[in-house]
């Protein structure tokens, strides 16, 4: 009979230590920070204070109105003549910031292809212009020659600074008119097409009588169907680059054909 040598099929038993029952497991820590559900969330901050003032800012008591007035009469400040310094536009710009309004809300919004935007635009003021000189105001009764602007006639002097100024209007004017109070329109009765409908007349008259004074009853007849036009591509874009873009290229077409001395050539085009 074989016997077999020591240790030949003898391998010593591995010695499992089986920790006391109140001790800690580091791996169940681990796993116990690891999941979210066991975390304490931190509790969640006070409302600070400026909301609501933004809150007011947005609304229509007696802050909300105040700041309405207070763009609505800012308007411009000439630090010299044909040197605009858009106030109005500077304070709707503040309003939607301190409100916290989005501004995709008051139309501030990049267009897609900038390029395409600007040449639209500026092909759709030109033809507004030229549609409004030639057909519309001489259906109205207005006269040949715009007495405001006329002594920009042949004035090289004051060309920079005119052209200046119709950019300026161009941005200014859009945002205060078709985007601020859009927006205020849009938050007090809705967007339904009513609703739009009586925005854009009531913003188009009041973009009316914003020229009166400077430009006389045929000023404030242009700029009501200007106004409309106006509201028309802001709504049909969503932005105010497109109208920016037409109105700054409608006011820069009125002065050329100031300066060149061309508005009774083209007033008389179709109507003696």
């Amino acid at each position: 009979m074989r016997v077999a040598r020591a240790g030949a099929y003898w391998r010593p038993r591995r010695q499992v230590s089986v920790p006391p029952a109140n001790a800690r497991d580091p791996h169940a820590e681990e796993a116990a920070i690891s999941d979210p559900v066991t975390l304490e969330r931190p509790p969640a901050p006070a409302t600070a204070p400026d909301d609501a003032f933004a809150a007011r800012l947005r609304g229509f008591g007696p802050v909300g109105l105040l700041a309405i007035v207070a763009i609505l009469l800012g308007g411009n400040a000439f630090v010299a003549p044909l040197v605009p310094l858009p106030v109005g536009a500077g304070l709707a710009l503040l309003w939607a910031w301190r409100s916290r309004t989005p501004w995709r809300a008051i139309g501030w919004v990049r267009p897609r292809r900038w390029a395409g935007t600007l040449v639209l635009g500026a092909a759709i003021g030109v033809a507004l212009k030229l549609a409004m000189k030639a057909v519309v105001m001489p259906l109205l009764g207005a006269p040949a020659v715009n007495p405001a602007y006329h002594f920009l006639a042949g004035n090289r002097a004051l060309l920079p600074f005119a052209i200046y100024a119709m950019l300026e209007a161009g941005i200014a004017e859009e945002t205060v008119f078709r985007g601020f109070l859009f927006e205020r329109f849009g938050r007090l009765w809705g967007r339904s097409p009513r609703a739009t409908a009586a925005t854009t007349v009531i913003v188009s008259a009041l973009f009316a009588l914003a020229h009166l004074q400077g430009q006389g009853v045929p000023g404030a007849e242009q700029a009501a169907f200007t106004g409309l036009a106006l509201a028309g591509l802001y709504l049909a874009s969503g932005s105010l680059a497109l109208p920016m873009a037409a109105h700054a290229a409608f006011d820069l077409t009125a002065l050329a054909m100031i300066y060149a001395d061309w508005e009774t050539r083209i007033a008389h085009l179709l109507f003696r």
